[in-house]
């Protein structure tokens, strides 16, 4: 598509920082300077390393098979929770996080089955991702719940700005930025970069706030669902396995909302 995977994760980070400084600069006066250190850990674990991590992956599997494995965010945040953050759980919570797994298994297999060429060793960089999603839901949960979320997300990507300005730099970027192919990438990315980074982490972080890590780790399970229809816009078929997985899908995502 005309940039390398570290340049995706650059520009996203970059574009998602200069939105979010325009319209949220001054929520960064209200975080308390001792809250900072959670900020800029929450950075690396909410925004950073997923941003690669997933560019990465890109690279050699479907953005559908992506999305279904970005669903075990709530299990690992239902890990690490429990194992270091002393969270408490009810059956049901557990329950819908195993049934949505179930579906989400169901729709990685179906998908290995139908995209034998893919190379399926590069699904632990998505669970390694996911592990980093899971930890910056219990990160915030504990020690930012009483900061505003366009304070946390606008000061998450001001701590990243300059990092991935560099990063971006030393990939080649400007030499090659005169190409057509190159700038049509851009526009995407920045499309990206403000909607699906920097808008939808100031939802997802008051989500975090108002509800359990769990459960709002758990609306990962929606993103394969959202995929596959706009695969279909793109004339890829759902399989009626694939269906049932996303219905179960639903189905733990309603459960692990149960108090």
């Amino acid at each position: 598509m005309g940039l390398s995977a570290i340049q995706v994760g650059s520009l996203r980070i970059i574009f998602a920082s200069f939105f979010l400084l325009i319209i949220g600069f001054k929520s960064l006066f209200l975080i308390p300077k001792f809250k900072w250190k959670y900020i800029a850990i929450t950075a690396l674990f909410g925004t950073f390393f997923p941003a690669f991590l997933f560019a990465i992956a890109q690279t050699e599997l479907d953005s559908s098979v992506t999305s279904i494995l970005n669903s075990l965010t709530p299990l690992n945040t239902l890990i690490i929770g429990v194992l270091f953050f002393g969270i408490s759980f009810q059956r049901k919570q557990l329950l819908g996080v195993l049934i949505g797994l179930i579906g989400s298994l169901l729709l990685v297999y179906n998908g290995a089955l139908n995209n034998p060429e893919q190379n399926y060793y590069y699904t632990l960089v998505v669970i390694l991702a996911s592990y980093c999603y899971a930890t910056n839901v219990n990160l915030i949960k504990r020690y930012l719940s009483d900061v505003s979320p366009v304070s946390i997300t606008t000061g998450n990507f001001v701590v990243l700005l300059v990092p991935a300005m560099l990063i971006l730099i030393f990939s080649g970027f400007p030499e090659q930025i005169h190409l057509v192919k190159t700038q049509t990438s851009v526009g995407f990315i920045l499309i990206l970069g403000v909607l699906g980074t920097g808008v939808a982490n100031i939802l997802f972080f008051k989500l975090i706030q108002i509800a359990s890590p769990v459960f709002a780790a758990s609306v990962t399970y929606l993103i394969p669902v959202v995929a596959f229809f706009w695969g279909l816009l793109d004339n890829e078929v759902l399989t009626p396995i694939q269906f049932f997985g996303a219905f179960i899908i639903l189905i733990g995502v309603y459960l692990s909302a149960r108090r």
